[in-house]
Protein backbone atom coordinates (compact mmCIF):
# COMPACT_ATOMS: atom_id res chain seq x y z
CA UNK A 1 0.00 0.00 0.00
CA UNK A 2 1.30 3.57 -0.66
CA UNK A 3 2.30 5.46 2.32
CA UNK A 4 3.68 8.70 0.47
CA UNK A 5 0.57 10.23 0.53
CA UNK A 6 -0.38 9.64 4.13
CA UNK A 7 -2.91 7.42 5.66
CA UNK A 8 -5.67 6.14 3.17
CA UNK A 9 -9.42 6.91 3.55
CA UNK A 10 -10.49 3.36 2.70
CA UNK A 11 -8.12 0.26 2.93
CA UNK A 12 -9.40 -3.42 2.29
CA UNK A 13 -6.46 -6.02 3.26
CA UNK A 14 -7.03 -9.51 1.93
CA UNK A 15 -10.26 -9.83 1.40
CA UNK A 16 -11.51 -13.17 0.43
CA UNK A 17 -15.62 -14.00 0.52
CA UNK A 18 -17.13 -17.01 -0.62
CA UNK A 19 -20.34 -18.36 -2.19
CA UNK A 20 -21.21 -22.54 -2.36
CA UNK A 21 -17.37 -22.85 -2.07
CA UNK A 22 -16.57 -20.70 -5.23
CA UNK A 23 -14.42 -17.58 -4.21
CA UNK A 24 -15.75 -14.70 -5.12
CA UNK A 25 -12.97 -12.45 -4.02
CA UNK A 26 -9.50 -14.08 -3.21
CA UNK A 27 -7.28 -12.05 -1.21
CA UNK A 28 -7.69 -8.96 -2.63
CA UNK A 29 -6.28 -5.63 -1.24
CA UNK A 30 -7.36 -2.33 -2.75
CA UNK A 31 -6.84 1.27 -1.29
CA UNK A 32 -8.65 4.97 -1.70
CA UNK A 33 -7.09 8.20 -0.24
CA UNK A 34 -8.69 11.54 -0.02
CA UNK A 35 -9.68 13.62 -3.21
CA UNK A 36 -9.23 10.24 -5.60
CA UNK A 37 -11.69 8.37 -7.68
CA UNK A 38 -10.74 4.79 -7.91
CA UNK A 39 -11.85 2.77 -10.99
CA UNK A 40 -13.06 -1.13 -10.55
CA UNK A 41 -12.83 -3.14 -13.33
CA UNK A 42 -13.25 -6.54 -14.72
CA UNK A 43 -15.84 -8.65 -16.68
CA UNK A 44 -19.21 -9.71 -14.78
CA UNK A 45 -18.86 -12.14 -12.26
CA UNK A 46 -14.50 -10.42 -11.86
CA UNK A 47 -15.93 -9.89 -8.20
CA UNK A 48 -15.40 -5.78 -8.04
CA UNK A 49 -19.16 -5.82 -7.52
CA UNK A 50 -18.84 -8.32 -4.70
CA UNK A 51 -15.79 -6.81 -3.19
CA UNK A 52 -17.48 -3.28 -2.68
CA UNK A 53 -20.45 -4.70 -1.38
CA UNK A 54 -18.08 -5.67 1.61
CA UNK A 55 -17.27 -2.03 1.79
CA UNK A 56 -20.86 -1.07 2.00
CA UNK A 57 -21.88 -3.86 4.50
CA UNK A 58 -24.36 -5.65 1.79
CA UNK A 59 -22.09 -8.77 2.41
CA UNK A 60 -19.81 -9.96 4.88
CA UNK A 61 -16.57 -11.40 4.20
CA UNK A 62 -14.73 -14.49 5.17
CA UNK A 63 -11.91 -13.37 5.79
CA UNK A 64 -9.73 -9.62 5.63
CA UNK A 65 -9.61 -6.26 6.90
CA UNK A 66 -10.94 -3.45 6.28
CA UNK A 67 -9.46 -0.12 7.67
CA UNK A 68 -11.41 3.55 7.44
CA UNK A 69 -9.07 6.64 8.09
CA UNK A 70 -6.59 3.86 9.79
CA UNK A 71 -8.77 2.41 12.10
CA UNK A 72 -9.91 -1.20 11.76
CA UNK A 73 -13.89 -0.97 11.19
CA UNK A 74 -16.44 -3.85 11.55
CA UNK A 75 -18.60 -3.46 8.87
CA UNK A 76 -21.59 -5.80 9.58
CA UNK A 77 -24.29 -4.57 7.61
CA UNK A 78 -25.54 -0.82 5.46
CA UNK A 79 -25.82 1.05 8.86
CA UNK A 80 -22.60 0.24 10.18
CA UNK A 81 -21.45 1.40 6.78
CA UNK A 82 -23.54 4.65 6.80
CA UNK A 83 -21.88 5.47 10.51
CA UNK A 84 -18.59 5.48 8.84
CA UNK A 85 -19.78 7.93 6.64
CA UNK A 86 -20.00 5.61 3.39
CA UNK A 87 -22.56 5.56 0.94
CA UNK A 88 -23.27 3.91 -2.01
CA UNK A 89 -25.09 5.65 -4.88
CA UNK A 90 -26.66 2.78 -7.34
CA UNK A 91 -27.36 2.64 -10.99
CA UNK A 92 -31.24 2.06 -9.96
CA UNK A 93 -30.31 5.09 -7.47
CA UNK A 94 -33.30 4.54 -5.32
CA UNK A 95 -35.20 7.99 -5.88
CA UNK A 96 -39.00 7.79 -5.22
CA UNK A 97 -39.93 9.21 -8.35
CA UNK A 98 -43.71 10.79 -7.07
CA UNK A 99 -41.35 13.12 -5.03
CA UNK A 100 -39.31 16.53 -5.60
CA UNK A 101 -35.58 17.13 -5.11
CA UNK A 102 -35.97 17.89 -0.96
CA UNK A 103 -38.44 15.41 -0.55
CA UNK A 104 -35.94 12.77 -1.89
CA UNK A 105 -32.88 14.72 -0.57
CA UNK A 106 -34.61 13.73 3.02
CA UNK A 107 -36.32 11.28 2.48
CA UNK A 108 -36.69 8.98 5.75
CA UNK A 109 -34.71 12.02 7.48
CA UNK A 110 -37.27 14.84 6.95
CA UNK A 111 -35.98 18.11 8.50
CA UNK A 112 -39.16 19.14 11.11
CA UNK A 113 -40.44 22.52 12.66
CA UNK A 114 -40.26 22.74 16.46
CA UNK A 115 -43.76 22.12 15.84
CA UNK A 116 -43.43 18.59 15.07
CA UNK A 117 -44.31 19.08 11.28
CA UNK A 118 -42.37 18.91 8.22
CA UNK A 119 -40.65 21.96 7.33
CA UNK A 120 -40.61 22.05 3.46
CA UNK A 121 -39.59 25.52 3.19
CA UNK A 122 -36.09 24.64 5.06
CA UNK A 123 -35.94 21.22 3.45
CA UNK A 124 -35.72 23.11 -0.11
CA UNK A 125 -33.75 25.71 1.09
CA UNK A 126 -30.95 22.87 2.25
CA UNK A 127 -31.70 21.51 -1.29
CA UNK A 128 -31.09 24.49 -2.89
CA UNK A 129 -27.76 25.04 -0.99
CA UNK A 130 -26.21 22.02 -1.57
CA UNK A 131 -27.31 21.93 -4.92
CA UNK A 132 -25.87 24.95 -5.35
CA UNK A 133 -22.50 23.91 -4.32
CA UNK A 134 -22.34 20.59 -6.64
CA UNK A 135 -24.74 21.64 -9.58
CA UNK A 136 -25.58 25.30 -9.71
CA UNK A 137 -27.47 24.41 -12.86
CA UNK A 138 -29.90 22.73 -11.01
CA UNK A 139 -33.34 24.26 -11.75
CA UNK A 140 -35.96 21.63 -10.96
CA UNK A 141 -36.46 22.01 -7.35
CA UNK A 142 -40.49 21.86 -7.73
CA UNK A 143 -40.35 18.63 -10.34
CA UNK A 144 -41.30 15.33 -8.68
CA UNK A 145 -37.88 13.20 -9.87
CA UNK A 146 -39.24 11.27 -12.17
CA UNK A 147 -39.26 14.52 -14.73
CA UNK A 148 -35.53 14.68 -14.31
CA UNK A 149 -33.06 13.51 -16.43
CA UNK A 150 -30.58 10.70 -16.12
CA UNK A 151 -27.77 13.42 -14.94
CA UNK A 152 -30.16 15.29 -12.76
CA UNK A 153 -31.46 12.22 -10.87
CA UNK A 154 -27.92 11.45 -10.37
CA UNK A 155 -27.34 14.53 -8.78
CA UNK A 156 -30.18 14.19 -6.80
CA UNK A 157 -28.62 11.24 -5.30
CA UNK A 158 -25.34 12.37 -5.25
CA UNK A 159 -26.74 15.71 -3.22
CA UNK A 160 -28.21 13.38 -0.74
CA UNK A 161 -25.44 11.44 0.04
CA UNK A 162 -23.01 14.30 0.84
CA UNK A 163 -25.66 16.15 2.76
CA UNK A 164 -25.29 13.47 5.05
CA UNK A 165 -21.73 13.62 5.84
CA UNK A 166 -20.78 10.98 2.79
CA UNK A 167 -16.28 10.39 2.68
CA UNK A 168 -16.31 7.68 0.89
CA UNK A 169 -18.74 7.31 -2.13
CA UNK A 170 -19.22 4.15 -4.14
CA UNK A 171 -20.40 4.24 -7.46
CA UNK A 172 -21.77 1.77 -9.82
CA UNK A 173 -21.64 2.90 -13.62
CA UNK A 174 -23.02 5.99 -12.90
CA UNK A 175 -23.03 6.82 -16.50
CA UNK A 176 -24.46 3.68 -18.26
CA UNK A 177 -27.60 5.27 -19.30
CA UNK A 178 -26.56 8.83 -19.96
CA UNK A 179 -25.68 10.79 -23.30
CA UNK A 180 -22.91 12.24 -23.84
CA UNK A 181 -23.94 15.73 -22.38
CA UNK A 182 -25.44 14.21 -19.12
CA UNK A 183 -22.30 11.91 -18.74
CA UNK A 184 -20.04 15.48 -18.66
CA UNK A 185 -22.46 16.48 -16.26
CA UNK A 186 -21.61 13.40 -13.92
CA UNK A 187 -18.09 13.85 -14.70
CA UNK A 188 -17.97 17.36 -13.46
CA UNK A 189 -19.91 16.47 -10.01
CA UNK A 190 -17.61 13.75 -9.16
CA UNK A 191 -14.84 17.02 -10.06
CA UNK A 192 -16.55 18.50 -7.34
CA UNK A 193 -16.56 15.77 -4.98
CA UNK A 194 -12.53 15.22 -5.26
CA UNK A 195 -11.84 18.57 -4.97
CA UNK A 196 -14.09 18.42 -1.44
CA UNK A 197 -11.89 15.65 -0.17
CA UNK A 198 -14.08 12.34 -1.15
CA UNK A 199 -12.65 9.43 -2.65
CA UNK A 200 -14.98 7.65 -4.45
CA UNK A 201 -14.80 3.84 -5.64
CA UNK A 202 -16.76 3.64 -9.38
CA UNK A 203 -17.68 0.31 -10.95
CA UNK A 204 -17.35 0.60 -14.24
CA UNK A 205 -17.51 -1.24 -17.49
CA UNK A 206 -16.44 1.56 -19.96
CA UNK A 207 -12.94 2.09 -20.16
CA UNK A 208 -12.99 5.48 -21.38
CA UNK A 209 -15.01 6.45 -18.61
CA UNK A 210 -12.29 5.38 -16.33
CA UNK A 211 -9.56 6.77 -18.42
CA UNK A 212 -11.52 10.39 -18.22
CA UNK A 213 -12.92 9.86 -14.38
CA UNK A 214 -10.56 7.64 -12.49
CA UNK A 215 -7.21 8.35 -10.64
CA UNK A 216 -6.53 4.85 -10.42
CA UNK A 217 -7.45 1.71 -12.00
CA UNK A 218 -8.03 -1.59 -10.07
CA UNK A 219 -8.42 -4.25 -12.47
CA UNK A 220 -10.38 -7.94 -11.28
CA UNK A 221 -10.22 -11.26 -12.57
CA UNK A 222 -11.55 -14.57 -11.30
CA UNK A 223 -11.67 -13.18 -7.98
CA UNK A 224 -8.74 -11.73 -7.73
CA UNK A 225 -7.02 -8.81 -8.27
CA UNK A 226 -4.73 -8.26 -11.40
CA UNK A 227 -3.65 -4.92 -10.49
CA UNK A 228 -3.88 -1.52 -9.63
CA UNK A 229 -2.31 1.29 -12.54
CA UNK A 230 -2.00 5.06 -12.40
CA UNK A 231 -4.70 5.78 -15.49
CA UNK A 232 -2.02 8.36 -16.44
CA UNK A 233 0.59 6.04 -16.96
CA UNK A 234 -1.19 3.71 -18.79
CA UNK A 235 -3.24 3.61 -22.27
CA UNK A 236 -6.83 2.06 -23.15
CA UNK A 237 -5.21 -0.83 -24.63
CA UNK A 238 -3.27 -1.77 -21.48
CA UNK A 239 -6.22 -1.75 -18.98
CA UNK A 240 -8.21 -4.15 -21.89
CA UNK A 241 -5.38 -6.20 -21.67
CA UNK A 242 -5.47 -6.81 -17.94
CA UNK A 243 -9.48 -7.29 -18.20
CA UNK A 244 -8.72 -9.87 -21.06
CA UNK A 245 -5.62 -11.64 -20.03
CA UNK A 246 -5.42 -11.11 -16.48
CA UNK A 247 -1.86 -9.52 -16.61
CA UNK A 248 -0.39 -6.23 -15.98
CA UNK A 249 1.20 -4.57 -18.90
CA UNK A 250 4.88 -4.67 -18.61
CA UNK A 251 6.91 -2.22 -17.15
CA UNK A 252 4.17 -0.31 -15.30
CA UNK A 253 4.09 0.20 -11.46
CA UNK A 254 1.88 -0.48 -8.79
Amino acid sequence: MSTERGTPLVEMRDISIAFGGIKAVDHVSIDLHPGEVVGLLGHNGAGKSTLIKCLSGAYQMDTGEIFINGARAEIRNPRDARALNIETIYQTLALADNLDAASNLFLGRELVTPAGFVDDARMEAETRRIMGRLNPNFRKFKDPVKALSGGQRQSVAIARAVYFNARILIMDEPTAALGPQETQMVAELIEELKAQGLGIFLIEHDIHNVMKLCDRASVMKNGQLVGTVNVNEVTDEDILGMIILGKKPDGVAG
